[in-house]
């Protein structure tokens, strides 16, 4: 038997800063320029990741950043950038077809605090036997600490797991501790076939 283990942004769900801004109407290059920097690109966003900062931590020090005019979408982007979420097409499917095939499914995020907020409304969230969430362990991807903490959870053994995500760096830190890992370039029928080749068509 095999454990799929996904990443959530990039693989399951939308996550592109750029795509955000744009779908909040942000279209002046040096607006956008700003909000990246004391959002998206900033060092507390990264924090957030980490679990050593929340939202509400957040919030203040990126306002502070920015002219006053930029508050309400910089408040937008930090608290509902997920709102609403956009599913990868066909994921959900492709999820539902290994859970039938007797695959254990599990989920291995860099999210801040807010991630269980909102991953129930992700498609075939339901699905998964299980969740590592950066912020809640205080590790974060490529970390290796990150993936023992998921094999020691869920009784799990390297050699019977294939990790997808988006970044190479986490494929190959996933590789480092004897996970089979794939790089998702976004197309799910090309996933399925890698998949396939690993465990087999049956």
């Amino acid at each position: 038997m095999k454990n799929l283990i996904f990443d959530m942004g990039g693989v399951l769900i939308t996550y592109d800063p750029e795509y955000f801004l744009t779908r909040a109407g942000i279209v002046d290059n040096e607006d956008r320029a700003m909000l990246m920097g004391a959002v998206f690109r900033s060092p507390e966003w990264g924090m957030l990741d980490r679990g050593t900062l929340d939202e509400a931590g957040l919030e203040p020090i990126a306002l502070s950043k920015l002219p006053e005019r930029l508050h309400a979408v910089a408040r937008d982007l930090i608290w509902r950038w997920c709102s609403p979420l956009e599913p990868i097409p066909g994921m959900a499917e492709l999820i539902a077809a290994y859970k039938a095939r007797g695959c254990g499914i599990y989920l291995l995020s860099n999210a801040s605090y807010m991630q269980p907020e909102y991953w129930p409304d992700i498609p075939g969230s339901a699905l998964f036997d299980g969740a590592v969430v950066s912020a809640l362990e205080k590790r974060v991807k490529p970390e290796p600490e990150i993936f023992q903490i998921l094999l020691d959870r869920y009784g799990l053994k390297a050699e019977d797991c294939v990790f997808i995500d988006d970044m190479q760096k986490n494929v190959d830190a996933a590789e480092a501790v004897g996970i089979k890992g794939i790089r998702f370039d976004g197309n799910v029928d090309h996933l399925r076939n890698q998949l396939d080749a690993i465990i087999g068509n049956a």
